[in-house]
């Protein structure tokens, strides 16, 4: 392993996200309106990116670096009983379009993880959101996959490995809570 290696290609990575200010700012602009309006931000993925879901909503519900309201988020990648019961009896690639089909409302937000834009369970949540008037929003990345061009703004990070994508995706995340925190904090 070489430490140096992976160091220089998170820094590479990381200058290509300026390609991406537009969309990223626009995203800002989508959650926070969602929060003003009194909505939901819905957040799913598999893996590394199921954590990554949660510790967004984290920053969310508790705070990201001011103090403010606590912020509806939430992570549906959490509670077992939910995930393991809907898997058993509609299968797995249900356990999040399930979740959002009783809990969002038209005008919330479902942030759509995947690094491959390929995972099926998540594809399925799109589908979910879309009848339900959900707005959503792709964390990607490689080409993009099918979510690409399923979701309402797509963001793929110009990479095609799943640890610098997924390292973009958590920068996106507090920048998006930064942005929220900034907004609330200049209101009050």
């Amino acid at each position: 392993m070489n430490v140096e290696k992976i160091i220089e290609e998170h820094i590479e990575t990381a200058k290509k996200m300026h390609l991406l200010s537009k969309e990223i700012e626009n995203i800002c602009i989508i959650c926070f309106d969602a929060i003003q309006k009194g909505k939901k931000i819905f957040i799913a993925g598999n893996g590394g990116s199921a954590a990554d879901a949660q510790h967004i909503a984290a920053e969310f519900v508790g705070r990201f670096t001011t103090e403010r309201r606590a912020l509806p988020a939430m992570a549906l990648t959490t509670d077992t009983s939910v995930l393991t019961s809907i898997s058993n009896d509609y299968g797995f690639e249900t356990i999040f379009s399930r979740q959002l089909e009783a809990f969002a409302q038209e005008g919330d937000i479902f942030i759509a993880i995947s690094t491959s834009g390929t995972s099926k369970n998540i594809i399925k949540a799109v589908e979910t959101a879309e009848q339900k008037k959900v707005k959503t929003i792709g964390f990607l990345g490689k080409s993009g996959g099918i979510l690409k061009d399923r979701v309402d703004v797509a963001l793929v990070i110009p990479s095609d490995d799943t640890a610098r994508i997924q390292e973009m995706h958590i920068l996106v995340g507090h920048i998006i809570c930064a942005y929220v925190d900034e907004k609330m904090d200049n209101e009050q």
